[in-house]
């Protein structure tokens, strides 16, 4: 399909592992094609695959058989540089927010960028205060993380995501470690952002409220696109 609104295409994506011999399927045979400004939920059971595909998007693993193109490149064919440029496009969100725990909220988002290291200097002040408002934390800017709850942590993570100015957020469930009050607030954000910031977002979770905030739904099960039309997945999740 060549459709310039396609940002993540993967096509008939398979992944195994060798364990002690064995070979274990973690993907078999996964296609999707993710439009621009889209947010999309994986769920299903653990060990259904998810984390494996949003790593295989993420240019932190290869797949056994199958493509991958992110922007209309294939990330079979890149280098390592290349590859690394497109990780620069990709912000990352984690169950476990991934935070320097001595480090500010300014300081974290910071550390974004430095690790990024394409973005001049000059312009880091700035995003990073335009990071934290969007996020509505510029006011805990000198707090640090063990000063902060679960939710705001969170929104400090996310904050550091949108600093590169991303095209795609892989967020593997954000919401995890969150009670169900806060995990809206974080999917409501999330929402917005592809809504106003046109970011594309492609999350993994086992939080049925994400089915509220989807623009599309896969399940998973062992490696599998089981269901994707919404209203499906929602009954399946329910039932």
């Amino acid at each position: 399909m060549n459709d310039g609104n396609v940002v993540i295409n993967i096509d008939s994506v398979e992944r195994v592992f060798e364990l002690n011999g064995r070979h274990i399927h973690a993907l078999g045979g996964i296609t999707m094609q993710i439009r621009r400004g889209s947010f999309v939920v994986l769920m299903g059971p653990s060990g259904s695959g998810k984390t494996t595909l949003l790593n295989l998007v993420g240019g932190l693993d290869q797949p056994t058989a199958g493509q991958i193109g992110v922007s209309g490149q294939p990330l079979s064919k890149m280098g390592g540089q290349e590859l690394a440029s497109i990780r620069r496009r990709i912000g990352f969100i984690f169950q476990s927010f991934a935070l320097m725990p001595t480090a500010s909220a300014y300081e974290n988002v910071e550390l974004g960028l430095r690790i990024a290291g394409d973005v001049p200097r000059k312009e880091w002040d700035a995003r990073i205060r335009r990071c934290l408002g969007a996020v509505g934390l510029m006011t805990w800017r000198d707090h640090r993380p063990y000063e902060m709850s679960g939710g705001q942590q969170q929104r400090v993570a996310i904050a550091r995501a949108l600093a590169i100015r991303p095209q795609i957020i892989l967020a593997d469930e954000p919401t995890g470690d969150l009670d169900s009050k806060t995990g809206e607030q974080i999917l409501g954000l999330l929402r917005a952002l592809t809504d106003h910031e046109g970011v594309t977002l492609l999350m993994a979770t086992h939080d049925p409220a994400a089915a509220d905030f989807a623009t599309d739904l896969y399940q998973l099960r062992d490696g599998q696109v089981i269901l994707h039309e919404p209203r499906q997945v929602f009954a399946a999740m329910n039932s």
